[in-house]
């Protein structure tokens, strides 16, 4: 089995056809075929399952698919680590980042990153855990640092607690409710949600429902933070964020908080990554400035 073999197959998967794996490598389709072929051989297993659509992994596929993508993560991590030591560095650090350290620890660690490794690539996902779970298994995505899940994560992945957090209630400038002070003052509001932080809408309910008041209406649910940003500017909806919104420049001139007295708990902010593989200098260093950031709450 070569290292060559499990490239390839990644690519078949990514692009999900011989043909697009062929141009993305610039590697002839029939030598893919062979490469694939080979593998199968050499496993005794078929890895895909040949349709019209493109091709499928099987049962075996998926679980080869899983370990081929981790040895080739860490492959192509211990090159560049040999290859490119200290500052010249030009490998590739790949995160997943939920919406709170986007706001309160990515400014201050970012610039700080870029002056030590100039020319290292970053890759920054703006998810939860649960999205990008897998990634973090095969070696995708190096660390995830952000809302912690509802549920642990499975055997593999280690989770450290890190701070809690709270959230505050967001308006646009000049909104009627801006001075309100109590969630009853808010109890008739429109509200916007987004799934990047946590279950915001679910958090709603049990926090309205807390305090005997009705459910508040969602009109809007986002999957992203800026189209939140954009509604909240825009319209008379409301929504809750991670109280690091308050001291975002970016929205700042566009966003009030509302001074609610009602104490908002916010997810617990976590890292979690796979204990058994080292993370390379540079991510270990941006975990490290990311860290330093890390709000006392």
């Amino acid at each position: 089995m070569k290292l060559e073999q499990l490239r390839h197959l990644i690519a078949i998967v990514e692009h999900g056809s011989l043909r697009a794996a062929s141009r993305r490598l610039e590697v002839a389709q029939p030598a893919l075929t062979r490469s694939v072929r080979s593998l199968e051989r050499e496993l005794g297993v078929d890895l895909f399952a040949r349709q019209t659509s493109g091709m499928v992994l099987t049962a075996e596929g998926v679980r080869f698919h899983r370990r081929a993508c981790a040895i080739a993560n860490e492959a192509r991590r211990a090159v560049e680590e040999v290859q490119q030591p200290g500052p010249g560095y030009e490998g590739t650090v790949s995160i997943a980042l939920s919406i709170m350290p986007h706001l309160g620890m990515l400014p201050e660690a970012l610039p700080v990153f870029r002056r030590s490794y100039p020319k290292v690539k970053l890759n920054i996902t703006e998810s939860l855990l649960p999205a990008v779970e897998g990634s973090l298994r095969e070696g995708g995505i190096d660390f995830y640092l952000g809302a912690a899940p509802r549920l642990k994560p499975a055997p593999g992945l280690t989770l450290l607690h890190l701070c809690n957090n709270t959230r505050v209630v967001v308006c646009r400038k000049g909104h009627p409710l801006a001075g309100a002070r109590s969630l009853k003052e808010l109890s008739g509001a429109e509200w916007a949600v987004t799934s990047i932080d946590h279950n915001v809408e679910e958090d709603l309910e049990h926090l309205f429902g807390a305090h005997g008041l009705n459910a508040p209406r969602v009109m809007l649910r986002a999957h992203s933070a800026l189209s939140v940003q954009v509604a909240l500017a825009r319209t008379d909806l409301l929504t809750m964020l991670p109280r690091q919104w308050v001291s975002f420049a970016m929205t700042q001139d566009l966003l009030d908080v509302v001074p609610v007295c009602e104490t908002l708990p916010a997810p617990a902010i976590v890292l979690v990554r796979r204990p058994d593989l080292p993370l390379s200098p540079p991510s270990e260093f941006f975990c490290d400035v990311l860290l330093r950031s890390l709000p006392h709450v």
